[in-house]
């Protein structure tokens, strides 16, 4: 139970970050059409910021199937390597249904947060999970809730949120690292030249994140390779 509570307590700043960045992800949902059980439910289904953003953007335009399932992978696949990472520090009791809530319930943030423990208990992952959980939740559905009533400029402003979630993780990032910062540039750079040329500005937005983010990775790879004694 100590444990639980321990869990529980370093969940509560990622739960209130998590229930301002989701109520922009409940406006914008709304914006493209979807209820707000709809909203809510993806929310819960999922629980990833980024892979949310990108999905719904896809799913109001037919046809695009390919693109989501390539754009979702290469958004997501880092939380599968987050998950196989932490489960080499998990005790002997974190398996079976445990696994999957591991699996389930892996973000950045939790990730960040679990990976310092020296040894990640069931019962501190999952009091760990639960404001979490309860803040992306709850945000989406005050957020598909509030955008049919908030006015025009209010839901502008607050779409922006996310925007800053990005910027609030990266810039700290490129501050201690010159290869993250070539990184940066290496992505915006590239999605400008899907937004601005003309040719390039017709290709839909889940195979523009997926060239972008598999461009700037590949660059940063090539440009600054991490020696094998440095990952000992």
């Amino acid at each position: 139970m100590n444990e639980f509570k321990r869990g529980l307590q370093a969940g509560v700043p990622i739960g209130l970050g998590y229930l301002s960045v989701s109520f922009t992800f409940g406006i914008m949902a709304v914006t493209y059409d979807l209820s707000w059980w709809q909203a809510t439910l993806i929310s819960m289904l999922t629980v990833t910021s980024a892979g949310q953003f990108a999905g719904i953007g896809i799913m109001v335009h037919p046809f695009q199937y390919i693109q989501m399932l390539i754009s979702q992978i290469t958004i997501n696949i880092r939380y599968a390597f987050m998950s196989v990472s932490l489960s080499q520090k998990t005790d002997g009791r974190f398996k079976g249904v445990w696994r999957w809530i591991l699996g389930f319930m892996m973000t950045d943030e939790i990730f960040a947060v679990a990976s310092q423990e020296r040894s990640v208990s069931r019962s501190f992952f999952a009091g760990l999970s639960v404001f979490p959980y309860l803040g992306w939740s709850a945000g989406t559905l005050c957020g598909a809730l509030l955008g049919s009533v908030l006015p025009e400029r209010v839901m502008s402003a607050l779409s922006i949120a996310i925007y800053g979630m990005f910027a609030a993780i990266v810039v700290p990032e490129m501050k201690a690292s010159r290869p993250v910062v070539f990184v940066v540039i290496c992505a915006v750079v590239c999605s400008c030249a899907f937004y601005y040329i003309p040719a390039l500005s017709q290709i839909s937005a889940g195979i523009a994140i997926t060239v972008c983010a598999v461009s700037a990775a590949a660059a940063g790879a090539l440009c600054f390779p991490v020696k094998e004694d440095a990952c000992e």
